[in-house]
């Protein structure tokens, strides 16, 4: 029943539906940011590649070690692996394949930090996912960014690094806390005076 108040039909929507309108939107904006931030990484990681192989042929000094110098990458995540590319793109096509699954399944209940991290791990497999199917590398992932004292690395490898320690981060601060002492003894009344 109508009772006048509020926009046309509003009233007659149970409270029940309009929650479950309210959840079902929140989690398709969770979903649009895990895929959003996806792919702005990949789109920076694979401009940032191209401007690479066009401008650092030879090494760029930076500042201190940090230098810009194009490496091409058949192994995983710091030179392990060397020359199993079938392998490794097998394996990060499952990875994506899972991350889309948890992605889907996050959204209905994760945090905005969790969306983010959700969207640097998938723009990051992406991001390498693409230089070994797409760009002529004999499956190799361009790394360019050299620290001279870590392993040469891209925005893709960053993206994950970020990626993975926010969703630690995350995870341990979702863990519900352990109170040290036991809850305190509801207050006795003073006895009536008579």
């Amino acid at each position: 029943m109508a009772t006048g108040l509020g926009r046309p039909g509003q009233d007659d929507v149970p409270p029940e539906s309009s929650l479950a309108e309210s959840q079902r939107s929140l989690s398709r904006r969770r979903r649009l940011a895990i895929l959003g931030v996806a792919a702005a990484v990949v789109a920076v990681d694979q401009l940032s590649k191209t401007w690479a192989l066009h401008h650092t042929r030879t090494p760029i000094h930076i500042i201190w070690t940090l230098r810009l110098a194009v490496t091409f990458n058949s192994g995983t995540a710091f030179g392990l692996g060397q020359n199993s590319t079938s392998i490794i793109v097998a394996g990060v096509v499952v990875l994506v394949v899972v991350l889309l699954g948890l992605g889907r399944r996050a959204s209905r209940s994760a945090t905005v930090p969790a969306a983010v991290a959700m969207g640097l791990l998938l723009g990051g497999a992406l991001g390498n996912l693409t230089d070994r199917l797409v760009r002529h590398h004999q499956g190799a992932v361009i790394d360019f960014v050299d620290l001279r004292w870590w392993p040469v690395f891209n925005v893709a490898d960053a993206a994950i690094t970020v990626g993975a320690a926010l969703l630690a981060l995350v995870m341990f601060r979702a863990r519900p806390q352990v109170p040290n002492a036991p809850p305190a003894a509801p207050p006795v009344a003073p006895p009536a005076a008579s």
